[in-house]
């Protein structure tokens, strides 16, 4: 097969190894967000990551990626691309265009796997799945287009390289908006609802460091100064934010913990992520530093709120996606590759980035909150109280994270019709040996 003379090879190589780093983020979501909850908990809210490869992945590949990346409107795309129509082996830039729509494909599933962090312990599976179907064609797209589309947002001259607005502050509002309209979880403020496996949450953080630079790096779409850039960036703002969060944990308390530390790495890594291509090495330690303060306190605050985010959603890419956002207008340099920001004498970028954080945040509260509701007067959107109380785990998925042989719970089938029933004495081999169980 010929390839086109205008297809780089390297920048086809870099941007598949870029979506082969970002699909790796999912599964380290999982482990990040496993470790969090409860362990009557762990699987459902492991398999909200996995899952939304299935169905935000070909939600995406259907539809979402047309209304996002097809025609030149200031609002949406058209549906030139339904189906993945026209999208083949020729270029788009200097990659496969069929390359540049899976690549973005990863974005949107994570950021639909985001949401779940504020929703775990207490949301129907089903009913998430449907939400995350339709909430990518709906919210993700439009927003996605009005940034790197061509919409308006880009006509604007707002600033995000990896996804600051479209997805960190686009996931947070949703995750509110959803927070909201569930309520809290049975148990909040009544006992302390602690993670289970610490060491799981240190291995998801670390694992997302990695894929993080395919986050950001893979943005510059080519194996280019840009990419190399927003690599050292993704390198060193997390070093920054973990510091600063460390001074803070032991000044408040005298410790230091892991959990706070992992927290720390991601909110330095979502911060760093719409300025990634934008700034210098030295901006980009500030601003990993400077989002630690915002997002460390939120977390301590919620404490005191009635609002149950679970995983801190709203603290850590909220906040953090803000505090990037913002400091890119003050911090972009146009030496780096971007355009002069505040420091460097043009204050109007900062105004722009304003406005592109209050459309994300207004769009997708408002958007996720109708489909919430609509959803809701089809099925339920919480999840029976008897399957919260002793864990959504074996009721929605019959399987439990940790399982011994005493403490086994086992699943009879269903009796059939149409079989005789066993006689008396018989063992159908699911019930437990004699004193293998309690």
């Amino acid at each position: 097969m010929d390839v086109h003379p205008s297809i780089s090879a390297a920048d086809t190589a870099w941007l598949m190894v870029s979506t082969a780093l970002v699909l790796l983020m999912t599964p380290a979501l999982a482990l990040f967000y496993g470790g969090l909850v409860r362990a009557k908990n762990a699987l459902n809210t492991m398999m909200m990551s996995f899952a939304a490869f299935a169905v935000a992945g070909l939600s995406w590949v259907v539809v979402g990626y047309t209304l996002a990346f097809s025609g030149d409107g200031r609002w949406l795309g058209n549906l030139d691309h339904l189906l993945l129509q026209g999208v083949g082996l020729e270029p788009s830039g200097s990659v496969p265009h069929l390359l540049f729509m899976g690549f973005q494909g990863t974005f949107a599933v994570i950021t639909a796997a985001l949401i779940s962090g504020a929703l775990v312990e207490r949301m129907r599976f089903p009913t998430y799945l449907l939400f995350i179907g339709l909430w990518v064609p709906l919210v993700y797209a439009p927003l996605c287009h009005w940034v790197w589309g061509g919409g308006w947002l880009a006509e604007l001259g707002a600033l995000d390289f990896a996804g600051g607005t479209v997805v960190h502050i686009n996931a947070a509002a949703a995750a509110l908006v959803a927070t909201l309209m569930l309520g809290k979880r049975r148990d909040y403020g009544r006992q302390a609802l602690l993670p289970h496996n610490v060491p799981l949450v240190l291995l998801g953080a670390g694992l997302l460091w990695v894929g993080w630079f395919g986050f950001n790096a893979g943005s510059a779409l080519g194996a280019n100064s840009s990419a190399a850039l927003a690599f050292v960036n993704t390198l060193l703002a997390p070093m920054a934010t973990l510091g600063v969060w460390m001074v803070l944990d032991h000044l408040r308390t005298g410790r230091i913990t892991a959990v706070g530390a992992a927290t720390g790495i991601v909110v330095g890594l979502v911060a760093i992520t719409p300025a990634a291509g934008f700034v210098g090495p030295m901006a980009a330690l500030a601003i990993g530093a400077v989002a630690a303060v915002p997002s460390h306190w939120a977390i301590l605050a919620r404490s005191r709120m009635r609002v149950d985010d679970s995983l801190d959603v709203v603290a850590a890419h909220g906040l953090g996606g803000f505090t990037g956002a913002l400091l890119t207008g003050v911090l972009a340099r146009a030496a780096w590759g971007g355009v002069d920001g505040l420091l460097a004498g043009d204050p109007v970028l900062v105004l722009r980035q304003v406005a592109a954080i209050c459309a994300a945040i207004g769009f997708s509260a408002l958007a996720t909150g109708g489909l919430l509701w609509a959803i809701a007067l089809i099925v339920p959107l919480r999840a029976g109280e008897p399957a919260e109380r002793t864990g959504l785990d074996v009721p929605l998925h019959g399987e439990e994270a940790y399982t011994s042989g005493e403490g086994a719970i086992l699943v009879r089938p269903r009796p059939r019709r149409d079989r005789a029933p066993a006689a008396a004495g018989a063992r159908t081999g699911l019930e437990p040996a004699v004193g293998g169980g309690r």
